[in-house]
């Protein structure tokens, strides 16, 4: 993983930039590019948080433009806008076709998915995503749902702890924590972030702060099925897209950032065929137009340092589909 990438369980800086305490938006003027935003167009904002793309957006919209605004975390809705031209969606972008048929519209013209956790998110002690503070370890992007991060660690079988720690954190002594968690879960409440912590301090490996990033990160992927979600709306672009129209997604991690490359490079997630005798390639309906990601400017990075590890790749349906 890269150097000051922004683990999904702790954050990289405390540092606010801008004047949005809820979210800075990142790769801002790189997004409005790669999209092409028209006038008179229908766009989607996969991810709304604080409504920082969003914003951005509309201020490239006419009166005519429409902006579908998707997420599950209850606490964004606040962030909306006094805007006719925005339809909030507050549901997981998973659902992306679904209700954007349910609102009558078939294709848009372009889709941007921001992901990862908002700041907002992370100075929200009680959300239990931080390390930086003592809560409940809960890690819910939606509220809604029944089983939070404490739930994982107290229920899981050790394998399936081991694999999620492996996968998902990237953890180097991943069977060791698994083992940990589950000799002392039924004597020890880890139902508390600080409590959680000390139980592992006895088999943290390397920079404590890097290690518990990696824990949480594991552990907020599973809660929230992000790599599930993120599958399944990379599934969905090209039916969603009109010819020629594009898909623009930030990542944070390299977990989401191979998904998206491999995507979009050949519209599946399966592995090419390795039979000589099997020529048969999948259609991909998608065309690269990011070759290499882009990441932040220096000023940038200086402005908000949680953009340091950010990958904006963009993709656009192919006009002779």
């Amino acid at each position: 993983m890269k150097e000051k990438e922004k683990h999904s369980g702790s954050e990289i800086s405390n540092q606010q930039s801008h004047d949005n305490p809820y979210h800075v938006p990142v790769l801002v003027n790189e997004v409005l590019a790669g999209l092409n935003v028209k006038a008179n167009g229908v766009y989607v904002d996969c991810t709304f948080g604080g409504g920082g793309h969003s914003k951005e957006i509309l201020g490239k919209l006419g009166s005519d433009g429409k902006l579908f605004a998707f997420d599950q975390d209850e606490d964004a809705k606040r962030n909306l806008p006094n805007d006719k031209r925005v339809i909030f969606i507050p549901h997981n972008f998973r659902h992306l076709q679904r209700f954007l048929r349910l609102n009558g519209i078939a294709a848009v013209d372009g889709i941007l998915a921001d992901l990862g956790v908002s700041s907002h998110q992370f100075n929200e002690a009680e959300r239990g995503f931080s390390t930086r503070f003592d809560a409940e370890l809960d890690m819910r992007m939606d509220q809604r749902q029944t089983q939070t991060a404490f739930d994982v660690v107290k229920t899981y079988s050790e394998e399936k702890l081991h694999k999620m720690f492996e996968q998902y954190g990237e953890v180097t002594n991943s069977k060791t924590l698994a083992r940990t968690i589950v000799q002392v879960r039924d004597t020890v409440s880890l139902k508390r972030t600080d409590a959680f912590k000390n139980a592992l301090h006895g088999i943290v490996k390397g920079n404590p702060k890097k290690y518990y990033a990696q824990v949480f990160q594991a552990l907020r992927i599973e809660v929230n099925d992000e790599l599930g979600a993120l599958k399944e709306l990379l599934e969905q672009a090209a039916d969603v897209l009109k010819a020629g129209s594009r898909i623009a997604i930030i990542t944070f991690h390299s977990l989401e950032d191979r998904l998206v490359k491999n995507f979009f490079r050949r519209g599946s997630f399966d592995e090419p065929e390795q039979n000589p005798f099997i020529n048969t390639e999948p259609v991909n309906e998608l065309m690269i137009i990011t070759k290499k990601p882009l990441g932040p400017s220096a000023e940038e990075i200086k402005q908000n340092p949680r953009s340091a590890s950010a990958k904006l790749r963009i993709a656009e349906k192919k006009a002779d589909t």
